[in-house]
């Protein structure tokens, strides 16, 4: 899909990390873009900027209307029962939007449908949530791809592991992680720090929203997003941690038994305790799909870490 001058690719769920790569990648292409959410803010000095609410069909419609593609990277309060009433008010209020205006629809999703998976997350997976979350991203998920091969809609998901990266600060390792070393603290960890974990890069991510959105062929399927292929473990995402910032590797691991407990008095903690799975067990994302179809390469963990410690 060619930059087109008079055309907008809009980013619905601005302000957030990845909303911010996006539109640096959009921009670079040539693509003028445009902010969307409660709270818009310029990204790029050029960027159009628009209030509105997702959970408002006729604000949503306004904000998608005269837009080539559209973003779907908005986040929702980590709550299932938030999730459970206002994921499919979004998702419904995105794609009539879409439908009215011929907009295509971009869907970045996580990988909570799949549940738990012995091996490599692909996009062949079948979705088996074994949680409530799951279960809501497995409903809005399976709403969007149903529509697509109706041809209702032209429109893609796209997945991506765990984040990490510079000013990703709702991800995972920011707190535990970066931020401890930052302080001079010893990094935490959750769940078996032995088992497999992939990270996402959210440049990476920006990166592949931004080229499969411009592509005519990626349309009508899902994809996960460019990830690192490196095996990597808590202890060893760590371990580079600790290394590039030159300390010496240590780590503290929080049980599940201290985890219940302290859920008794924080609801953030209790909301991630069915999720847990996702670090007690190997969790290993697979995105050679993309690599392979657009002649990518990954960020290395190594430079992702390096940026992320400097940024």
């Amino acid at each position: 899909m060619e930059a087109n001058a008079t055309a907008v690719q809009t980013v619905l769920g601005a302000n957030g990390v990845i909303g911010r790569e996006l539109s640096r990648v959009l921009r670079s292409m040539g693509h003028r873009v445009r902010q969307v959410s409660r709270h818009p803010r310029q990204v790029n000095g050029d960027d159009e900027v628009v209030t509105a609410d997702l959970l408002d069909a006729e604000a949503t419609a306004r904000a998608v209307e005269g837009s080539t593609v559209a973003y779907l990277v908005a986040g929702l309060k980590y709550d299932h029962r938030v999730w459970r009433e206002e994921w499919p008010r979004v998702m419904r209020n995105v794609m009539d939007a879409c439908r009215r205006h011929g907009a295509a629809l971009v869907f970045l999703d996580n990988v909570y449908a799949y549940g738990r998976v012995d091996g490599a997350m692909t996009e062949e997976t079948p979705y088996n949530p074994i949680s409530r979350k799951g279960e809501v991203r497995a409903k809005v998920a399976t709403t969007l791809m149903d529509a697509v091969r109706r041809g209702d809609l032209r429109g893609m998901i796209v997945r991506a592991a765990d984040f990490y990266g510079p000013d990703a600060t709702l991800a995972f390792t920011h707190s535990t992680v970066f931020e401890r070393l930052r302080q001079g603290k010893t990094p935490q960890w959750i769940g078996n720090p032995a088992a497999q974990h992939t990270f996402s890069y959210t440049p990476d991510v920006g990166r592949s929203l931004a080229i499969l959105g411009n592509a005519e062929s990626a349309y009508g399927q899902v994809w996960h997003a460019l990830t690192s292929a490196g095996p990597m473990t808590g202890n060893d995402f760590v371990r580079i941690a600790c290394e590039l910032s030159g300390r010496p590797f240590r780590l503290q691991t929080a049980p599940r038994w201290m985890l219940s407990l302290m859920g008794v008095f924080s609801p953030i903690i209790r909301e991630n305790m069915e999720m847990l799975y996702q670090f007690e067990h190997d969790y290993v994302f697979d995105s050679s799909r993309i690599a392979r179809a657009f002649n990518l390469t990954a960020t290395t963990y190594r430079e992702g870490i390096t940026a992320t410690l400097g940024a």
